[in-house]
């Protein structure tokens, strides 16, 4: 009997974790990738809620752990870059959860566990679909068209391949947040924290540590007239020297940080909505499907959870059914993830001086004594009462 064979879009944590479980479920798997190479590098990620029993079902815990950050916790600093609050590693998914790890570290790991009846295939990208009810007819930009019985899109929040099955069906709720990413040197001031600094005008710096000897820093900032994740890198660069002039701490220094790194990308946070993450045989995963981004937290999770459930539903009934079950699983983990604290973002990016002191005074009183744990409760998202759908055969 011939195996199932399913194209996968999208070489990120949602593709390979897809391509992973499809794979281990018996499925012939073609990864298809627009970049030419792995990618390496990102910032630091985490592995919440369900997603460690994913984790611990694939049997990457201890690879995944032999490659974490060496993050202790989160501090959140004040006006002179003095720690006021900390928030140390004693919840596995506070603030800086128990398993944490750069992106690029993770899709390493998956990447090299990946079953042998996996391929991944760079430097290609799908312009064409074509369902036919039992299969999917796959044009790619090599020229080549390939049947399959799936295909799972899994490109991320501004996938083409979804918006070109699924049209007007894909909901944006733009969130008014900008960030910027990058890795700079380290010096001999960074710690083993995660530390937070705000400043008037909605503007976030934060700066992590990582196991290579560098620094994974973000800038964040509120409103704005143009999008600078749409401009040309070097155009990008120099706008955020003057949304951040001023801004106080290590703001120059993460600046020029960017300037000089070639590990840097923007991006404007946008949550994604869909009615249904199916249409016959073609199916959306991970943040193609419902973007969460930072301010839900647990992307990276529910990229895991995701992958596992589409898998484990399709051993259990045929692909319609199957797809159905999948979307019903993963829904409520969504939706809880996806809310967002009334006052969200200007409640975490406060405009006014004012404001910064009013969330610094928060978020203080938050890390004392038993509210330390009630606070920490903020990073608890992919994690549910329900066990994970077993994988059937």
């Amino acid at each position: 009997m011939t195996s199932p064979r399913a194209l996968v879009s999208g070489a990120g944590i949602a593709g390979l974790s897809t391509a992973f479980w499809l794979g281990r479920a018996g499925w012939d798997v073609t990864v298809l990738e627009r970049f030419g190479t792995f990618r390496d590098g990102g910032q630091n990620i985490d592995i919440r809620g369900a997603a460690r029993d994913v984790l611990s079902r694939m049997g990457l815990e201890e690879a995944v752990r032999s490659r974490g950050t060496t993050e202790e916790g989160t501090a959140v600093l004040d006006g002179a870059g003095r720690v006021i609050a900390r928030f140390p590693v004693e919840d596995p998914d506070g603030p800086t959860a128990e398993l944490e790890i750069l992106r690029g570290d993770l899709a390493r790991v998956i990447l090299d566990a990946l079953p042998g009846n996996v391929t991944v295939r760079y430097d290609d990208q799908i312009v064409g679909v074509r369902d036919e009810g039992s299969h999917v007819d796959v044009t790619s930009a090599s020229g080549t068209t390939e049947r399959h019985d799936l295909l799972v899109i899994a490109e991320g929040v501004r996938s083409r391949t979804r918006d070109l099955v699924f049209g007007s069906a894909v909901g944006r709720r733009e969130l008014g947040v900008t960030m910027a990413y990058g890795t700079i040197p380290r010096t001999g001031d960074d710690d083993r924290w995660w530390r937070w600094y705000s400043a008037a005008g909605g503007r976030q710096i934060t700066l992590r540590p990582d196991r290579t000897g560098t620094t994974r820093a973000t800038l964040a900032f509120t409103g704005g007239d143009r999008d600078l994740a749409a401009l040309p890198l070097d155009e990008a660069r120099a706008a955020l020297r003057d949304v951040f002039r001023g801004a106080g701490w290590q703001a120059d220094r993460v600046v020029a940080g960017f300037a000089a790194s070639d590990d840097v990308y923007l991006d404007r946070l946008t949550q994604i909505g869909m009615p249904s993450w199916s249409a016959g045989r073609v199916c959306v995963t991970g943040d193609a499907a419902w973007c969460v981004t930072p301010l839900g937290g647990g992307g990276t999770s529910l990229a895991m959870v995701g992958g596992y459930v589409l898998a484990a539903s399709l051993t259990q009934a045929q692909p319609d059914v199957a797809l159905t079950r999948y979307e019903q699983w993963m829904r409520p983990l969504i939706d809880d993830a996806q809310k967002l604290p009334p006052g969200t973002p200007g409640l975490f990016y406060p405009d006014s001086a004012l404001g910064v002191r009013a969330l610094r005074l928060a978020v203080r009183v938050g890390s004392l004594g038993v509210l330390r744990r009630v606070t920490a409760r903020i990073g608890h998202v992919a994690r549910t009462d329900r066990p994970l759908p077993e994988m059937a055969g």
